[in-house]
């Protein structure tokens, strides 16, 4: 049967590839988050591989109050027979490239150096690459069973577009409105490691208001900025404290602050009367949301305080909370391990990751999740939400003849 399925694959890369590539081409950049037309290209290229694909738009007032311009979920089931039901969720949003580059962003190129073989280019890797492993994976698991290999249950591919601002409107609106309910599921990952864990984030905006005044009678305002540096400094002091909380995870460490934006003022020539912030706070599986933000909250009242007249608000932009095994994550994860130790020939460990995903919705619904599918060793050698983010294609050959194998495992009668 492994035999069946590595031939399949082995005479299908290339067209696995092209399918990528065709993926990459089109640009998905999170924000604007305008990814209906990618969904579109999506869902024609499956019908053509034989896949009846139901599309499922998400309604204009829940994709905007996402801070989203469009999104279209897609959904495959494939029946095998009575059993479990094995969902694969990858998502098809990006962050925009940024600069950098040396190669084009949505060319897909492929280079070969060193031995292998890497396509470049925005979502490669993070997670254009899962939607081709998980398709063919599936299309190995049709083949296996057209030639007489007996499977006992449903797989599903789940294919959303909201991963970098938070899933809400893709895997919990599919779970929300009752469109699927599986058993188990795999979320987009890397081939040499299973995930079983990960960082929560909390996002914080915060608002640092003053009295606007004349550039020429500085005396007679408040400064929201010179405010606003005093809050940031205080912020920016409290990450030492952060290098000594530690997790008990591997690959996790410790959590991390990050002032991703800023904005305010009026004219050069106007003291600034309101500043305003967000903070990324990455939150170990063993902390607390909400006694993070409260301690955030301190910090800013704290440095707030020393200026009379200024103030502060806040409001949470997104908290996702951590990952954490749920019941049954090991029965799921080790036949990963098996499949892709076997395949890989080397040892595949248990890890957790210092991002967050879409898995930890399926696991606040109390399903068991991990995540692997096609990619390197780490983030960093993808390039991923970085300049010239790229995939080793013997990686997206690897991780779909594992996923393939994991789940006959899981189906097998």
């Amino acid at each position: 049967m492994s035999n069946t399925i590595a031939a399949f694959l082995d005479a299908e890369q290339e067209r696995q590839i092209a399918f990528l590539a065709a993926l990459v081409k089109s640009p998905t950049d999170n924000p604007p988050g305008d990814c209906a037309d990618h969904a579109e290209l999506t869902h024609r290229l499956l019908e053509e591989l034989g896949f009846e694909v139901e599309a499922h738009p998400v309604p204009r007032e829940a994709v905007h109050a996402a801070g989203m311009i469009s999104a279209t979920n897609l959904i495959i089931r494939h029946r095998f027979g009575d059993g479990p039901t094995i969902a694969l969720n990858a998502h098809g949003d990006v962050v925009p490239p940024g600069s950098g580059w040396d190669y084009d962003p949505y060319g897909a190129e492929i280079e070969e150096t060193g031995g292998s073989r890497r396509m470049y280019g925005r979502g490669a890797a993070v997670s254009k690459s899962d939607f081709a492993s998980y398709t063919w994976a599936l299309l190995a698991l049709r083949k296996a069973a057209a030639d007489g290999v007996k499977l006992a249950g449903t797989v599903e591919l789940h294919f959303t577009y909201d991963e970098e601002i938070g899933g809400t409107v893709g895997p919990q609106w599919i779970l929300e409105q009752g469109l699927s309910s599986p058993d188990y599921v795999i979320c987009a990952g890397f081939s040499h490691a299973v995930i079983t864990a990960h960082n929560g984030c909390l996002h914080l905006e915060a608002t640092v208001t003053g009295k606007i005044g004349h550039a020429a009678e500085p005396e007679r305002a408040v400064d929201a900025l010179e405010v606003s540096n005093a809050v940031l400094s205080a912020l920016y002091d409290s990450r030492s404290a952060l290098l000594d909380i530690r997790s008990d995870v591997p690959g996790i460490e410790n959590p991390t602050l990050v002032i991703g934006t800023i904005e305010g003022g009026i004219n050069t020539n106007v003291v600034p009367d309101s500043v305003t912030f967000r903070i990324d706070r990455r939150i170990l599986p063993e902390e607390s949301v909400d006694a993070v933000e409260r301690e955030l909250v301190k910090i800013i009242q704290n440095a707030v305080a020393a200026f009379p007249g200024a103030s502060a608000s806040w409001r949470r932009i997104m908290a996702a909370l951590p990952l954490v095994p749920q019941p049954g994550w090991k029965k799921i994860a080790d036949v990963i391990r098996c499949a892709a130790s076997d395949v890989a020939g080397e040892e595949i460990p248990y890890v957790g990751a210092k991002l967050f995903t879409d898995a930890r919705l399926y696991a606040e619904k109390g399903i068991p999740v991990v995540l692997y599918g096609a990619g390197p060793r780490t983030l960093a050698e993808a390039g991923g939400h970085n300049s010239d983010e790229n995939l080793d294609l013997a990686d997206l050959r690897l991780g779909t003849e594992v996923v393939a194998l994991a789940i006959v495992a899981l189906l097998t009668p």
